[in-house]
């Protein structure tokens, strides 16, 4: 079993920053792909962002600029959150993709996710 934390969210003032951070422990092997999601108020989870183990980056085209995913560690992963805007405002969760054993095996995590709240 994995477990996530996930720190770092909040109210802030349009224009401002935060950063979020998400650390994995538990069981597994090996993480292949660390990433962050948001729940927008009456809307479907969408993604925000990825990053590989090999640091690869992948972002929605709503934070590009503006957002920074980056590995904070091997088991760390942070968003850090510029420039933000009320459409931001929802809850964001970490998942966390991993190789179960050194045979192989995979499976993926969700975060309990933490509100973050932009204020015009």
């Amino acid at each position: 079993q994995v477990q996530l934390v996930e720190s770092g969210g909040g109210l802030v003032q349009a224009g401002g920053s935060l950063r979020l951070s998400c650390t994995a422990s538990g069981s597994f092997f090996s993480i292949n792909r660390m990433g962050w999601y948001r729940q927008p108020p009456g809307k479907q989870r969408e993604l925000v962002g990825d990053i590989t183990s090999a640091g690869s980056t992948n972002y929605a085209d709503s934070v590009k600029g503006r957002f920074t995913i980056s590995r904070d560690g091997e088991n760390t992963v942070s968003l850090q959150m510029n420039s933000l805007k009320p459409e931001d405002t929802a809850v964001y969760y970490c998942k966390v993709y991993v190789r179960s054993f050194a045979w192989g095996g995979s499976a993926d995590y969700w975060g309990q996710g933490t509100q973050v709240t932009v204020s015009s």
